[in-house]
């Protein structure tokens, strides 16, 4: 019989005023750093985590990056409180914005980043953010990502809590902007599969 709990559908179908939270598993962020940016590349930058919840992607960030500001439009006892969209951050403030925004936000949070980042945005999301003549007009046809990254593996995300144990049936990936690129177009690549060995046990604490 069909597994159809919440983790394993992960539907994440909100209402219009939900956090939407649903915290990223910290290996899927190293994944991000490791296989797609690099780590040698970030050593010496800084990062913008606006969408931070409890800090699982923060964290993970601050092992490669030399500083990540973290921060929230909702108080989860990580990180400022700030809304990412109204909230004056200086243009060009941070090397990297990188995050995991609220999917019926996510063009508007990659139309700020774009302000805010220096040399690049990452952001995770569902693969099917890449459908949509919406998206298509406000983002892909005039700045397309340079790398588009599908994890090979399934990232599984919980709602309120990361879970060690859960599975999904959403696939996930990320769309990553580096500036001062030519403008060539996006590059497909995947991650390769590596949650054994990014994951740590103090992840899921």
């Amino acid at each position: 019989m069909q597994n159809t709990s919440h983790a394993v559908m992960a539907q994440r179908f909100e209402p219009a005023d939900s956090p939407d939270d649903f915290p990223t598993p910290p290996w899927a962020t190293r994944a991000l750093v490791e296989h797609v940016i690099g780590a040698e590349n970030v050593r010496s930058m800084t990062c913008l985590e606006p969408a931070c919840g409890r800090g699982y992607m923060s964290r993970p960030l601050a092992e490669y990056f030399l500083s990540v500001d973290s921060a929230d439009a909702y108080p989860y006892g990580f990180g400022a409180i700030r809304d990412f969209l109204t909230h004056p951050y200086e243009g060009h403030s941070h090397d990297w914005v990188i995050t995991n925004p609220p999917f019926r936000l996510a063009e508007e949070f990659v139309a700020r980043a774009m302000t805010v980042a220096r040399r690049g945005v990452a952001i995770l999301a569902r693969t099917v953010f890449l459908e949509s003549v919406g998206r298509y007009e406000t983002i892909f046809k005039e700045k397309p990502p340079t790398v588009f990254a599908q994890f090979s593996e399934r990232v599984p995300m919980v709602k309120g809590r990361v879970d060690q144990k859960a599975s999904t049936a959403t696939g996930y990936a990320w769309f990553v902007w580096q500036k001062g690129e030519a403008l060539l177009p996006p590059r497909l690549s995947w991650v390769p599969p590596c949650r054994k060995s990014l994951e740590r046990s103090r992840d899921y604490l």
